[in-house]
């Protein structure tokens, strides 16, 4: 099927390969797990991905509504800061209403006690890469800090939630911290019906130990009697998409350089954001080597250096891997440029356009 670039291209075979994993974790330790939307909402997928997940977590009203809406079972609703017209909205379909500091939890109160609430705990432990995604760096503001104060909300409360980790691929290390989870407030969990680990946890990587990861929950779940909950995004769908280009220009500055009809800040903003590379899955590198630039005004508008097998010309196709997670969720109208379309590849084989975008949808956009 020929598709106009630039196309994000979903593969659920790719996808299903993830769910699947997902799906032993639960059966294995009892651990349930949730989409977390932040990373990836593209809803045309969901009716496969909700086969294998119990539902979906939030970090605002909209993402909270699209999973109530779109992927339906358990809808957990946290927000770093919700406004009164959000607590109004949101009590309306959430099944578990997560506040990030005890000031939201008081205001609201009144007006959600009927509903199963939670408080984000911040430990003071963390594992990230990068100081920009540490949930614990300093001052940070995501999460409960007073221990003493966090002990007198309990009554208020049937779990808290723990997200204190970013692409966490290390069990040892995860082991380690969820013992230390344990000391500091095993106290507080035995008081409570759940407990979220929160997302960032890359147990669905080639080679993680899954059941040694399994039995580690299910042993903390007996332990303090509590649901465990996780929510996995990357994890859920890392490896299952493309951001498929053409090349549109080839100019030489010292070296080669590709530009592509397509855009880092517009349509992978991540890579600019953390300062890395894209992936091509191009099999052995070859002997042409290039740098793979976007079409945008800025100057670092730039996917990374490889080497091809072939020389590059204008309508040479290259495919970035691995672009589902923080992509489309982050696509933005920069340069008004033109906005990747969605495509799916349906586990029969076949490929199906979801959405193009036009320039109504960019006129729309800015005002």
């Amino acid at each position: 099927m020929e598709i106009s670039t630039p196309y994000y291209l979903i593969d659920e075979k790719k996808l299903l390969r993830n769910l699947k994993i997902i799906e032993q974790v639960r059966q294995l330790s009892g651990a349930k797990s949730v989409l977390a939307l932040k990373c990836f909402s593209t809803w045309s997928v969901f009716d496969l991905m909700c086969q294998y997940m119990d539902g979906t977590t939030s970090s605002s009203l909209f993402e909270a509504r699209l999973g109530f809406e779109k992927f339906g079972k358990e809808t957990h609703a946290y927000c770093v800061g919700y406004s009164a017209e959000d607590i109004q909205a949101v009590t309306k379909f959430a099944d578990k209403i997560i506040f990030n500091s005890v000031s939201q939890l008081d205001r609201f109160y009144d007006s959600v006690k009927s509903v199963k609430l939670g408080l984000r705990v911040n430990p003071g432990i963390s594992y990230s890469h990068f100081d920009l995604a540490d949930p614990a760096r300093k001052y940070s503001r995501l999460g409960v800090v007073d221990k003493a104060e966090l002990a007198k909300q309990l009554p208020r409360l049937s779990g808290l939630l723990f997200h204190y980790n970013c692409e966490n691929d290390d069990l040892d290390t995860f082991c380690q911290q969820l013992d230390t989870i344990g000391e500091c407030y095993g106290d507080m969990l035995k008081q409570l019906q759940w407990v979220s680990l929160g997302g960032g946890l890359y147990f669905t990587k080639e080679g993680y130990p899954v059941e040694k990861f399994s039995k580690k929950l299910a042993e903390f779940a007996r332990q303090f009697d509590v649901q465990i909950y996780l929510e996995p995004g990357e994890s859920a769908i890392t490896g299952c998409a493309e951001l498929i280009t053409s090349v549109v220009d080839v100019v030489h500055n010292d070296i080669d350089i590709a530009i592509v009809d397509a855009s880092v800040e517009g349509h992978m903003l991540d890579l600019l954001i953390y300062r890395l590379s894209a992936k091509i899955d191009s099999g052995v590198a070859g002997n042409h080597h290039y740098m793979v630039a976007g079409r945008s005004c800025l100057a670092g508008d730039v996917f990374g250096t490889f080497q091809f097998d072939s020389k590059l010309e204008i309508g040479s196709e290259i495919r970035f891997a691995d672009a589902a997670g923080y992509t489309m969720v982050k696509k933005n109208w920069f340069n008004g440029l033109q906005m990747p379309a969605i495509a799916v590849r349906k586990l029969d084989g076949t490929v199906e356009v979801i959405r193009e975008f036009s320039y109504t949808d960019f006129l729309n956009s800015v005002s």
